[in-house]
Order: structure tokens, then sequence, then C-alpha cells
């Protein structure tokens, strides 16, 4: 989700002459219903994370996933969301962001009408990406409209606060909707996204005013050589949980994703329209900011991946009870980045975020030991605090650090960034972790088959060697996902180290003013 707010707007009431006039303005007139039509969008593309995450067992059986090619569902999307985040900003500077911003809604709804409908893989993950390049144009755009369709001063600002709560309150909205949804059908969790894509599209035109077009180009090669590389990248990642590491495949596709990125990164380096231009990342602070946020992302995803199906298939809570399981993961990184926030005036950022570090890591670990006879009040939601309370810690000051000495014209820019790293390194994250689960898993389940072999010389009925062969299921399962969670504990425990080690700004220097919100998620 991006924050990708581009300065130099005038407020709709104010408009010069030579204002493009391809929608009507209405000044303070309609001033709440463009609000509602910006949040709504803002809440489909964030309630699209947690909603699909609660379906995936249920998308699993029905579509025939394997362990390996789940977490594509996910990444799928996360990859071209991210990997597109900054052109999608940068076409709306260029094109008029009300036109782009319409575009992204109405492609939303109708990739999420045709994952609705899909009956194989390929279809629900051809829907999933073109759900992620229409999230990267809606989404850095509904931001950027608040600063064209509302007044400077109170008007802006309160907008600002409903649109940064819309934000913050989608991941608990999108648990408990995505359970109640999942109960009807899975296929519901993405239906639900085309009517409200239609109905934000039509009355945009009516409600939300253009932009003033700017001048520039598009940096299409930077575009494509990273996400293309990210994903060559992440395909290799995953597909050695199925082929092994030593496929040659495999590890063309990985060969292919580094020099692919590693091209973007000369491309961007040298062009004079980048979508990540190198000054915003020559700061230590910063890069120190972006790096550990893509490991949190890494973190944050495999946490809802893993735990959202061990809650259902192991411990064998319905949809919508695993909502309410993870409700207060929610409230705990409300809280943690209130306490953040009150803290990150008196406190050096490395020490709240390091800690926080600390806390994540302590969580994962819990998660790791968790068993097939493990309870939620015990085992589960203890460490669910624990990661959220730790995460909240992270959240705030690495936010402010992210853009902290930025430039007034580069503050969008800055913003974006993180949140693309945020989503980049979630779906690195989950390919790797994924691709150690499933390995895990496979591995278990074959120590554990001669059990089943001798189960069926003994004569034991088939009804029986189905249980034992569940119960084997459920065994491996486990295995696979605590071995993911021991590794994320590793990750975390490093972002505590680098932040402790590498953020040595002050608080005193901190600019807390910063113009990009802080956003969770």
């Amino acid at each position: 989700m991006s924050e990708d707010v581009v300065k130099g707007d005038r407020p709709v009431d104010s408009v010069p002459s030579d204002r493009p006039t391809d929608g009507p303005t209405h000044g303070h007139r309609n001033l709440g219903i463009a609000l509602a039509l910006i949040s709504m969008a803002q809440l489909m593309v964030v309630l699209d994370g947690t909603v699909v995450n609660i379906a995936l067992p249920h998308i699993k059986t029905a579509l025939g996933f394997t362990d390996a090619s789940l977490p594509w569902v996910v990444n799928a999307y996360a990859l071209a969301f991210g990997g597109l985040l900054l052109l999608g900003g940068r076409m709306g500077d260029i094109l008029g962001r009300r036109k782009v911003f319409i575009f992204g809604v109405v492609l939303f709804g109708a990739a999420s009408l045709v994952g609705g409908i899909a009956q194989s893989e390929g279809v629900l993950l051809a829907s999933r990406i073109l759900q992620g390049v229409a999230a990267a144009a809606a989404s850095p755009n509904a931001l950027a409209l608040i600063t064209t369709t509302f007044p400077a001063g109170k008007e802006r600002n309160r907008a600002m606060a409903v649109y940064a709560a819309m934000s913050g309150a989608g991941a608990a909205v999108g648990l408990i909707l995505g359970g109640a949804l999942t109960e009807l059908s899975w296929r519901w969790t993405f239906f639900i996204n085309t009517p409200i894509g239609l109905i934000v599209a039509v009355l945009a035109f009516r409600y939300l005013g253009e932009s003033a077009r700017q001048t520039g180009k598009f940096d299409l090669p930077g575009a494509i050589t990273g996400t293309v590389g990210l994903t060559s990248l992440v395909y290799g990642l995953t597909r050695a949980g199925s082929e092994g590491w030593g496929d040659t495949l495999t590890l063309g596709f990985i060969g292919a994703g580094v020099v692919l990125i590693a091209l973007f990164l000369f491309i961007e380096a040298r062009s004079r329209h980048a979508l990540m231009p190198f000054r915003i990342l020559a700061n230590r602070t910063r890069g120190v900011s972006f790096f550990v946020m893509l490991i949190v992302g890494a973190a944050m995803f495999s946490m809802f991946y893993f735990l959202g199906i061990f809650v259902q298939m192991i411990m064998g809570y319905s949809a919508i009870q695993t909502g309410l399981a993870f409700l207060p993961f929610s409230v705990g990184i409300v809280a943690a980045a209130q306490t953040a926030s009150a803290l990150v005036s008196r406190m050096d950022p490395r020490w709240i975020a390091g800690a926080g570090g600390v806390f994540v890591a302590a969580g994962m670990f819990g998660f790791s030991r968790l068993q097939v006879d493990s309870s939620y009040g015990t085992h589960l939601l203890p460490f669910i605090l624990l990661l959220a309370f730790g995460m909240g810690l992270i959240f705030v000051p690495l936010t402010l650090t992210a853009v902290s000495g930025v430039a007034n014209e580069d503050s969008g820019v800055g913003s974006a960034v993180l949140n693309t790293v945020q989503q980049i390194g979630g779906a690195i994250g989950l390919a790797l972790l994924g691709t150690i689960s499933a390995n895990a898993i496979k591995d278990k389940f074959t120590e554990l088959a001669p059990g089943l072999q001798k189960a069926a010389e003994a004569g034991q009925s088939p009804e029986q060697l189905e249980q034992l062969k569940n119960q084997f299921t459920a065994v491996a399962t486990t295995h696979g996902f605590t071995r993911a969670f021991l590794w994320s504990t590793f990750l975390a425990l490093g972002s505590a180290i680098i932040t402790l080690i590498g953020l040595s700004i002050k608080h005193k220097d901190l600019a807390t003013d910063s113009n990009a919100p802080v956003h969770m998620g």
C-alpha cells in the first residue's frame, strides 16, 4: 500500500484556468463522498491480503494447489503490486491521477471476477497478477487524490486521518470479512471486490477532480527489468521446493533473476526518470530502514500464510474462527504503534525498532515450537501478541527514518519505496520459507511412510489407513511450518542486529513531521 504523495497540487476549489477539464470540480460540496470513494478503494486493496490468506486452505483443496505452488496465490499479487507500485504513481503524475485511479479500480474489480470463477491454478494466478497490477495503479493515486481534491489545512488533514485509519483497520476487517465470506465460499473473497470497484469507478467521474499533469517519461525499462527479475528469482526459489536446489531450471531462473535485478539497478543509476532514484538510497539511515523493512515484510507475510493454514488444517478451526483468532494481532500492533509514537521523540529509533525485532523473533520462536495438539490460548495467543507488539515497535520508527531528510520533491518516492520493499520482501521471504517448509514436509512424510506400509501389511482397514495417513500428513505439515518459523526467527534476529548497529540517527535529529503518514502493512 503506497503513500505516494506528490507535492505541488492545488486544492480543487482554487485550480487555475489551465487545469485539466476532463472531470468536474466540486470544491467543498461533495468532499465527504470523495473521501468515501478514495477510502473504499484503499480498503479494497488492503483487504485483499488478509481476505485471501484466510481462504488459502479452501483454494488449495478446490483447485489442487500443492504445498510448493500455494504461496503463489500470495506472491503473484505481491510481486505485481510491489514491482509496479512506483510506476503506478508515476503514471498518475503524467496521465492524471483520477484517470489512473479509475483504471486501477475497474481492473481490480474485473480481475477479482476472473479469480472468483477460476477453475484452475493458472487462471487464478493470472487473476492475482492482474489484481496486483490494478492495485499498483489505484493505491498510490488514491492517496495522491486527497491532495488534489481536499483544500490544504483542516479539510485535508482530516481526510488524511480517515485514510490512514482505513488502511490500518483494513487488516482487521479483512480477517473477519475473509472468514465470513469463506464460510459461504472462497470464491466470494474475490467476488466482493467487483461491485465495489465498479461503484467507485462510476462515482469517481463525478466526485473526484483530475490532477494537473506533469511532464516526464515512464521508466519502462526499469519497471520491466525489476518486475521480471523479481518474478524470476521468486519462481526459482519456489521451484526449489518441488524440484530441488540442484535442478537446472531452478538455478537458471534464480540466476536470470539476479542478472535482471542487477540490470534494473544499473538502469536506475543512470536514468533521468528513474522509478527509484539512487539519491533515495544513498543515505545510510534510509538504506538500513529499507533493508530491515524488507526482512520484516518477509516475517509478516510468512506469519499470516503459515498460521492461517495451520489453524484451519491442523487445529480444525473454521474460516470465521480463524479470522477471530487473528484479531489480537491487529489490536496488538495498533497498541504497540501508539507506544512507539510516544517513545520516538524521546528515544533513538534504533532502540525502539531493535527491541521490536527481538519481540518478533520471540514470537516466531514460539511458533516454531507448535505441535499437532497445540492449543490456541497456550501455544498461539501469547506469541501472536508478542509478534504484533514487535511489529508495531518496528513500523513507526522505521517509517520515519525511511523518509527522514528526504527532499520535499522526493517525499512521495521515499514513502512508496518503503511500501515497495515490504511487498517484495514478503514475496521473496515467502518463496524461500515456503520452499524450506515444502522440503521439510516432504522429508518428514518420507520418514513416516514406512509406518503406513507396516499398517497396511498388518491388515488394517482402508478407513484406518486413511486416518493414519491424515495423522502423518498433519505431523509432516506441522514439522514443515515450524521449520519455516525457525528460519523466520533468525531473520527477525538479523533485522534487530542490523537495526541496532546500522541505524545511527538520533531521535533529536529525526524528522517526525514527515509528509508520509505512518502506515502498517
